[in-house]
């Protein structure tokens, strides 16, 4: 086993033992410490001396505790040195007076340590707490039921600590009918999130209004061409950024789903009472998001949809709809294999869709050993009847 491992659980012990437990704990190993090494002293021979392990309380404390407590306990454990150099009646000796000396700078430092440290763990949380509230802006919660469908997602981003990253997913209520987008943008991570907004907002800005399929993804697209264009470095290609997405319309009085894929990996359709997954591929796919590749010439922002051809599937009672990124099935396991969605999705298809979700990803981390290359989305849809 390589150090690095070992290195990481200590310091995650050390971090749990600092947060969780109480400060009369975290003080009673130190305190003990400080107590007993003078009373020792007494017993043992005089060529034996215990005092200078008094720094050891100090720095356990300065591991477990703020400035405060480490200060403390400095103070007391140069008291214990003096006692120790009275008993002995050697606190004027040279020794006794350079441990004396290093003690007390030993736990100068550790103070002035414990302090900054404290001042910077608390510049992270207050950073990391802003952070969390724009990712929430960003990528919101699916709802639970939308009209006559029950959903239920997973997002993990391939970043360390990031909540967000370039999968993306949004969900919207019309009269009649719920609205739902997932993508992925080129590129994961935190460089990604920008492009990410960009969709997001462009799907939020036009879900809401009575406008068919074919506008909403128009209406997307021209947006997400601006934005990336707008928002792009002076030395970066636009033509290098594009999103792929799958847009889809799920009335509720009509057991069907109208979807319309830029480029996006086909839906699974499941069935539970069968256990069989249909993928449901596009006829006619789109180019992705951001791209503009249109035979000539055409706008399809000015075509009010003409571009896009969506395709009707059935999506009757009890069917679930299972939509991904490529971070599903594109992870790999230890031999370089693609995780086999498809297989492992049919064979928990009667599950309900939160359940359904959370074996696939607890699956997906199995499958790849716990290493994410690329960001992760999946939501899993149920029709649960028609509207009342």
């Amino acid at each position: 086993m390589s150090a690095a491992p070992i290195t990481t659980s200590v310091v995650d012990t050390l971090r749990a033992w600092r947060r969780y437990a109480p400060a009369p704990l975290r003080l009673a190993g130190p305190l003990l410490l400080i107590v007993a090494i003078p009373v020792a002293d007494v017993f043992l021979p005089p060529d034996i001396h215990l005092a200078h392990l008094l720094v050891v309380a100090v720095a356990v404390t300065a591991v477990g505790s703020g400035p405060r407590a480490t200060a403390l306990i400095g103070a007391l454990a140069v008291v214990s040195l003096v006692c120790a150099g009275l008993e002995r009646r050697t606190l004027s000796t040279e020794s006794v007076l350079v441990e004396l000396a290093a003690l007390l700078a030993v736990c100068v430092f550790l103070v002035l340590f414990t302090r900054l440290r404290d001042r910077r763990e608390l510049e992270l949380l207050r950073a990391r707490s802003v952070s969390d509230a724009a990712q929430r802006v960003v990528l919101r919660p699916l709802p639970k039921q939308a009209g006559p469908v029950s959903l239920a997602s997973h997002y993990r981003s391939a970043e360390a600590d990031t909540a967000i990253g370039g999968d993306l997913y949004a969900a919207a209520r019309v009269p009649g009918c719920t609205r739902l987008l997932i993508g992925d943008v080129r590129g994961k991570g935190l460089p990604s999130i920008s492009d990410t907004a960009i969709v997001l907002g462009a799907f939020r800005a036009a879900a809401h209004r009575r406008i068919p399929l074919t506008e909403l993804v128009a209406y997307i697209e021209d947006a997400v061409r601006w934005g990336l264009a707008e928002f792009s470095e002076p030395n970066e290609d636009p033509a290098e950024r594009f999103v792929t997405a799958a847009v889809m319309d799920i009335p509720d009085d009509e057991p069907v789903v109208h979807l319309v894929s830029c480029g996006h990996p086909p839906p699974l359709l499941l069935r539970g009472r069968t256990r069989s997954a249909l993928a449901l591929a596009v006829p006619e796919p789109s180019p992705p998001l951001g791209l503009g590749v249109w035979p000539a010439g055409v706008d399809c922002a000015e075509s009010a949809g003409g571009c896009y051809t969506p395709a009707t599937f059935p999506f009757e009672y009890g069917h679930r709809l299972l939509l991904y990124t490529d971070g599903v099935s594109e992870a790999r396991n230890a031999d370089g294999d693609f995780y086999p969605l498809a297989e492992r999705a049919t064979a928990w298809a009667d599950q309900a869709p939160g359940p359904l979700v959370e074996q696939l990803a607890t699956d997906v981390r199995a499958y790849t050993g716990g290493r994410l290359d690329d960001d992760l989305a999946m939501i899993v849809l149920q029709r649960d009847g028609t509207a009342s």
